[in-house]
């Protein structure tokens, strides 16, 4: 059974976040990443499996490594979902801070 990952189930888990951080800077083999966590190095090819299905890494090879990168246009994506909330909740704490200013005039 084939499953289709969600970008936000895999980017919910905080080891995946810090993959994704450290990809972010620059490409970097398993190997590299795997040596940044205190766990089995199938674990982390796990994590890089998910976030790779999600298209949110790219994979490259170079010679017989494989380079792992951040796939700036699915992140791009993701930003632009998470952007709409952002705009909801400036807008919420906009009127908030509204309705204060006028209860401190009335005061």
């Amino acid at each position: 059974m084939n499953l289709r990952r969600d970008v936000f189930q895999a980017i919910a888990d905080p080891t995946r976040r810090a993959i994704l951080l450290m990809v972010a800077s620059q490409s970097m083999t398993a190997g590299a990443i795997a040596a940044n966590f205190d766990t089995a190095r199938p674990t982390v090819s796990k994590h890089l499996q998910i976030l790779t299905e999600c298209e949110l890494l790219k994979q490259e090879q170079n010679g017989r490594e494989i380079y792992y990168h951040v796939n700036a246009n699915k992140m791009e994506e993701v930003a632009d979902f998470v952007e709409q909330f952002g705009k909801m909740w400036d807008e919420r704490f906009n009127k908030l801070e509204a309705i204060m200013q006028a209860h401190k005039t009335k005061e």
